[in-house]
């Protein structure tokens, strides 16, 4: 008798013990899917970020990389989320499919300008770039005379560079960083002032020349910084794209950084615009992991590891922590773009 009780007494501690395995052990884990801007794919594959997601919301972030621009308009079958880089994109989304179940804006970042330090000092000399407190800023009424005068590499002091004055860019009607540098032009071509559905006009010729002039444009920014590293100023003398990428791969990669980094530089358009990251939930599942990428850890690796401004971190005693010179504790000379309709009609030229 006194064995059987000893044996159901066992029995009923490894009831418990799987009970307890199953109440209390690693809930597994929920995949979905979304398309997501190349900007945020560092992020999305950064372990901590991965580790955080599945122990403290079970979930997975698989992503299918597209233009913020472009993810609108694909094909959304068992997609729960779109993640682009501007709420030019949420707007687009609006007009031709209409209000999504819920959007936020998770990260931030300004558009800025990357270049090399010898067209940096002669574009300083032209009077186009300036400094201040060991940061650069770009006149953009400057360079947009500059850019309608049609004058070259050679004209301010560059003969080795081929061609006219230009910046880089991924292409306006597909990717953000391309439609925000179109918008940012564009406002500057209206003497700094926004462009709206009538002025515009007036700026289309200068602006579609400015853009015929760069040839084949990449349809992501991740690509584009890729081949800015990758090419040298030969083919790429200046792109614009986002400040958080600069500071991603200055983090990620710390002995390149090391050999490369006093040659590389950040330039602040002035004024510049900022883009927000906004995320779209198709469902119920994007809608929890727009919760779960708000998250203060989360949201701290962004920052930290990635760049990206979201204003729980990013405090001004911060920003020497990339090793990046030149980088603003606080952005301040920002512009608004032109609105959503505005921004259609340069598309729609930009595609003829």
């Amino acid at each position: 008798m006194k064995s059987k009780w000893i044996g159901f007494g066992i029995l009923i501690v490894v009831m418990v013990a799987v009970i307890g395995y199953f109440a209390m052990g690693p809930k597994p884990v929920d995949q979905i899917n979304g398309y997501l801007g190349g900007e945020k794919i560092g992020l999305f594959e950064d372990e901590n970020f991965k580790r955080e997601m599945a122990k403290k919301f079970s979930l997975e972030l698989n992503y299918r990389k597209a233009g913020s621009l472009d993810m609108v308009k694909a094909d959304k079958e068992g997609m729960s989320y779109l993640f682009p880089a501007s709420q030019t994109a949420l707007e687009l989304y609006k007009a031709e499919i209409g209000s999504p179940m819920r959007s936020e804006i998770v990260l931030n970042t300004p558009l800025v300008i990357y270049t090399y330090a010898l067209v940096r000092d002669s574009l300083q000399t032209a009077g186009i770039v300036s400094e201040s407190n060991g940061s650069y800023f770009m006149d953009m009424d400057k360079f947009a005379e500059a850019v309608k005068e049609g004058k070259t590499w050679a004209d301010i002091g560059l003969p080795q560079l081929y061609g006219s004055i230009s910046v880089k860019t991924t292409d306006p009607t597909k990717s953000n960083s391309g439609n925000m540098f179109a918008g940012l032009i564009a406002n500057a071509m209206n003497g700094g002032r926004v462009v709206d559905s009538t002025s515009v006009y007036k700026v289309l010729p200068d602006l579609k020349e400015f853009f015929k002039r760069m040839g084949y444009m990449d349809t992501s920014s991740a690509d584009l910084f890729d081949q800015f590293l990758k090419m040298g100023v030969g083919a790429y003398p200046m792109i614009a794209a986002y400040e958080n990428q600069i500071l991603e791969f200055a983090v990620t990669n710390p002995d390149i950084w090391e050999k490369v980094g006093d040659n590389l530089c950040i330039i602040y358009p002035t004024p510049t615009v900022y883009s927000s990251h906004v995320m779209i939930a198709l469902d119920d599942k994007g809608d929890y992991a727009i919760d779960a990428l708000m998250d203060p850890v989360i949201q701290d690796i962004a920052w930290k590891d990635h760049g990206f401004r979201t204003g729980i971190s990013a405090t001004q005693e911060e920003t020497g922590v990339f090793g990046v010179n030149g980088v603003l504790s606080q952005v301040t000379g920002v512009m608004p773009m032109p609105d959503f309709r505005t921004m259609e009609i340069i598309v729609k030229e930009l595609s003829n």
